[in-house]
């Protein structure tokens, strides 16, 4: 999911390679002009897709927005100092999550047009697994499964 856009709210260091390598970045002093707002809290969740947070930062997080980033379901990933920025960002952007409420369906993207054949597979195979794995009964809480392209038919796994 190239289209996804990232935020990294981050000390000095990270924020001197988030500007190098081209990626939007805020700092503590830009979290405190929010000063708690709910309003412009929820309008920074609804900018980005995902966050990343320095360590520093990370902790101090809960207590400059309060609890708006936790209930858009979007806190922050931990970036480390030793860590490759660009290397983190292409995980979470390669990374699904599955959220399992009351409903009978779900519907997630397990690859794009660009994937060979094999990884598209190995994609599917694992995500079917891990979904699997998180329910109670495991396959006896799963009645079908369907893969679906964009414009074509539903093809029934299993």
């Amino acid at each position: 999911r190239p289209s996804l856009s990232v935020c990294i709210l981050a000390d000095q260091i990270h924020k001197d390679e988030a500007d190098a390598l081209g990626i939007e970045s805020k700092t503590v002093e830009d979290l405190k002009k929010l000063n708690k707002n709910k309003k412009l809290v929820k309008k920074l969740a609804r900018a980005y897709d995902f966050f990343l947070a320095s360590e520093s930062v990370l902790k101090q997080i809960p207590r400059l927005l309060g609890p708006g980033l936790n209930k858009a379901g979007k806190f922050p990933t931990l970036l480390v100092h030793g860590e490759n920025m660009s290397a983190k960002i292409a995980e979470l952007r390669a990374t699904i999550k599955f959220q399992l409420k009351k409903t009978v369906c779900l519907a997630v993207a397990v690859g794009n047009v660009s994937l060979a054949e094999d990884q598209l597979v190995s994609n599917i195979r694992l995500s079917v697994n891990f979904l699997v794995s998180l329910l109670k009964k495991n396959w006896q809480n799963v009645k079908t499964l369907h893969v679906k392209s964009t414009m074509g038919k539903p093809q029934r796994l299993y």
